[in-house]
């Protein structure tokens, strides 16, 4: 039964992918008059002529076409991208569906419930999601804290007569990761023939970091309007540093709030699942009683507006 059950559930999740991701009557037509101007080429000419860096979803050629018709797939892929992880989007994808079967098969036949199953499933599926959004959320607070001292690198090369590009290629060299690849691109871009504007640009678009934005910002007003670029960056520096530092104590003066929002979310479940493990009846009367199953989703909702007005409490803007 529980095989059965897995293909059942796979077979309906890709029917369901294909159906969403059809191309429309627009897109197919779009596509025949592209084949019809690709056709005019040779094989070896199409071969030669196609050298655009073209983003892989998926190793596998059928799943990477699906998933580039699929619009959410280029945001997976650019927090993977952010989080500096070699995962693709195929096999975020796959983690999340087996992972969901075994969630909602483990909360089905160990627990008895429906409810179980569908939460378990859910939970489960969602955890390759949390684990690259952490990664990326520790790679962009590295990046954040390594800001300043790039920044001083770069004003103390161009006071010694150093150019911007020599500047930035220094940053990349000297300052440790993920700032120094971040800049060693910016580098690279620039030396290949990209202007240095749309490089900084990029970078701007790479690493979604408020401070960064400041620093990309003052050096292209500054790029066009002319004027010490040194003492812009000590500025912009001094600015990051102090906003770095109150960010700083804002987390320690929030830490209980969301010590607090992580007991008072994970609590009931941890509470809940070793009780249906010492006792799996206890919980039965609740979970099978339409009442029950009710209350259980009313509780669920409840928690969630619990865990989100926490959050508000405790993200102070700076």
């Amino acid at each position: 039964m529980p095989i059965v059950l897995f293909f059942v559930l796979l077979v309906l999740i890709f029917v369901a992918v294909l159906v969403v991701t059809r191309p429309t009557r627009e897109e197919a037509a779009l596509g025949k008059r592209l084949a019809g101007f690709d056709r005019e080429f040779t094989g070896e000419q199409r071969a030669d002529s196609d050298i655009l860096k073209r983003e892989v979803y998926s190793s596998h050629p059928v799943l990477n076409a699906i998933l580039q018709r699929m619009k959410g797939a280029s945001d997976i892929n650019t927090f993977i991208k952010q989080a500096d992880l070699r995962w693709t989007v195929g096999q975020m994808l796959v983690a999340s569906l087996l992972l969901l079967i075994v969630g909602a098969l483990a909360g089905r036949f160990l627990l008895h419930s429906m409810v179980m199953a569908v939460l378990f499933g859910a939970l489960a599926a969602a955890t390759p999601l949390c684990a690259l959004y952490l990664k990326r959320k520790a790679r962009l607070r590295r990046f954040s804290a390594l800001l300043p001292d790039a920044i001083d690198l770069l004003g103390r090369a161009l006071r010694a007569g150093h150019a911007v590009t020599a500047a930035i290629e220094m940053v990349g060299r000297e300052i440790a990761d993920p700032v120094g690849s971040e800049f060693r691109r910016v580098f690279e871009e620039q030396n290949f023939g990209l202007p240095l504007r749309e490089a900084l640009l990029n970078l701007a678009k790479r690493v979604p970091v408020e401070d960064l934005q400041f620093l990309v910002t003052a050096m292209l007003v500054q790029k066009e309007t002319g004027g010490n670029l040194a003492e812009v960056l000590d500025k912009a520096g001094m600015v990051i540093r102090e906003r770095s530092r109150l960010l700083g104590q804002l987390r320690i003066y929030t830490a209980q709030g969301r010590m607090t929002g992580w007991v008072l979310g994970l609590l009931p479940f941890i509470v809940f699942t070793g009780m249906n493990l010492i006792s799996p009846s206890y919980t039965h009367t609740m979970l099978d009683d339409p009442t029950g199953r009710m209350w259980v989703w009313i509780g669920l909702g409840l928690m969630a507006i619990g865990v989100w007005l926490i959050r508000r409490i405790v993200d102070i803007k700076v």
